[in-house]
């Protein structure tokens, strides 16, 4: 774990447990590689701490705009918690220092990949809540993502294209929008996703991107300067 020191210290929490922390940062291409068992990468912290960070953004922006509406409050929360705010945020952190990896992924450059280091931070979020509780995990993300807060409150985050676009779709009544996985490319730890965004039938852009989300974001990023 000595490559998680700076990590450690930027958080601003002492585990309790370091083997979630351990977990936490365990790609499943070096479980993979080492033929350890499934549970031993991040991916099902990963999944528990997307939860509870938009439990404590979503309620952080509840009570700093009492009067918003549910509309403007899911953008607001989508442009905080999406893939470039935690990359940014596992920057940084250095997780991308501190990720356990395999082989492969170690060669192609994992350790600076946008994808993996948002995946990395929602899993330490995740270690985080199960060593420390619910309070420890909220103290931990209002002060990581304080500054993300801040510039989302005074409209200066990069754009949300998927909730953008489903506005301007939907604003004549409620369309079909769904995004569709055209393909991939790659080995496992160097995918290349390429997906559409197929409105009522109709493709109305295509992107790529390193995981799924960023290409869905590409697509309709896509869409929107095609429409305009």
């Amino acid at each position: 774990m000595e490559n998680s020191q700076k990590l450690r210290e930027q958080l601003g929490y002492e585990f309790r447990d370091l083997k979630l922390l351990r977990n936490a940062l365990t790609h499943s291409s070096s479980i993979n590689e080492t033929h350890q068992q499934y549970c031993d990468n991040n991916e099902r912290l990963e999944f528990l701490g997307d939860a509870v960070l938009e439990t404590v953004i979503s309620e952080r922006l509840y009570r700093l705009l009492p009067t918003e509406e549910e509309g403007r409050l899911t953008r607001m929360r989508a442009s905080i918690v999406c893939e470039e705010s935690l990359a940014e945020i596992g920057h940084q952190l250095g997780v991308g220092q501190a990720l356990i990896l395999g082989k492969g992924e170690e060669h192609s450059g994992g350790r600076k990949r946008n994808s993996m280091i948002a995946d990395g931070v929602e899993a330490v979020i995740g270690a985080i809540y199960l060593d420390g509780g619910f309070y420890e995990a909220q103290k931990t993300v209002l002060r990581l993502f304080d500054s993300v807060i801040q510039m989302a409150l005074e409209g200066k985050l990069h754009s949300d294209y998927k909730t953008a676009l489903q506005e301007k779709l939907q604003v004549n009544g409620d369309v079909n929008i769904q995004y569709v996985l055209d393909g991939q490319e790659g080995p496992d730890h160097d995918k290349v996703f390429y997906t559409s965004v197929v409105v009522n039938g109709v493709i109305l852009g295509s992107g790529r991107g390193r995981s799924k989300k960023e290409a869905e974001q590409n697509a309709a990023k896509a869409a929107m300067k095609d429409m305009r």
